[in-house]
């Protein structure tokens, strides 16, 4: 199974396949709006800006399988734009680990490996897409976005 199989659904739960991003670079996040992490949103959101010319699509998913997200998917895409200025695509929320991860979390963890294995540690889990769909790359919760921005521009 590719990446370009699997079905996502957005905020306001508008489902998409995620092929109409084929040849284009994904940042794939996990996010939580009440987590230590989210200053990274104003990371994300400027390596989205720079770069979208270039093919960079970044893609939020929010996720309360640590506690720490509102209590729906349209509640937290409200908070990312009005507090962090956010503008690419927030989805619905899901499971990033266990039985009842979304699909795409699974052939995400599947790919890669972190600190806990095959789970994802905590909110912020980052994963990098190259233009053919194969994952390149994972970002621990506490890489800051920006730091890594040299090995996102080698993909572009």
């Amino acid at each position: 199974m590719s990446i370009y199989d699997l079905e996502v659904a957005l905020e306001n739960g508008e489902k998409y396949r995620l092929d109409k991003y084929k040849g284009k670079t994904l940042l794939i996040v996990n996010t939580a709006s009440k987590c230590g992490f989210t200053g990274q949103f104003d990371d994300l959101q400027k390596l989205y800006e720079k770069y979208q010319a270039d093919g960079l699509v970044v893609l939020g998913f929010p996720s309360n399988q640590f506690k720490q997200e509102l209590d729906s998917a349209e509640e937290a895409a409200t908070a990312c734009r009005l507090t962090y200025g956010v503008n690419f695509p927030m989805h619905e929320l899901v499971k990033v680990n266990g039985v009842d991860a979304h699909p795409l979390f699974k052939l995400l963890t599947e790919e890669t490996k972190g600190f806990l294995g095959k789970k994802v540690k905590w909110n912020f889990t980052k994963f990098l897409v190259d233009k053919n769909g194969q994952v390149v790359k994972r970002f621990a919760p506490n890489d800051k976005p920006l730091d890594f921005e040299e090995e996102v521009k080698q993909y572009l």
